[in-house]
């Protein structure tokens, strides 16, 4: 079954790259819809987002997620709607959310890992990126 998608903007590709870290453990908790609700909400990047977009949005990552080659049709939507100066961008919105619930499950990780693959992130920027999201959702 092939799932025709029309393109993504590029505050889609955002949007989609976070939802498919919360989606990729199979259990979308609570609290990551809430960093990615926050994230639209106060981000400047996303300031003339059409909010009624996320769900459609995530409805085609779940889609996708669910057929063979989903996974890179994904990041050929992805790469094609992101200018590469937001590539990193990306990856450090999906680190908020995978921080968000304080748990970092292997399939979250190894997410997060394909992400830094496709979009091309170099381990040191992604260290940093990493650092800082945990250091965001740190509790006391």
């Amino acid at each position: 079954m092939t799932i025709d998608l029309p393109s993504f903007s590029p505050c889609d590709a955002l949007v989609a790259v976070m939802v498919a870290v919360s989606a990729s453990d199979s259990n979308m908790r609570t609290s990551e819809l809430l960093a990615i609700e926050r994230i639209v909400d106060h981000m400047p990047i996303f300031a003339e987002y059409d909010v009624d977009r996320i769900r459609p949005v995530s409805q085609s990552v779940i889609s996708l997620f669910s057929e063979e080659d989903g996974l890179d049709a994904l990041f050929g939507l992805i790469r094609d709607a992101l200018p590469e100066r937001l590539y990193e961008t990306a990856y450090a919105l999906s680190c908020d959310v995978a921080a968000a619930d304080g748990r970092l499950p292997d399939d979250e990780a190894e997410m997060l890992r394909e992400i830094r693959y496709q979009l091309n992130i170099s381990r040191l920027h992604a260290a940093a990126i990493e650092l800082s999201a945990q250091m965001r959702h740190r509790v006391l």
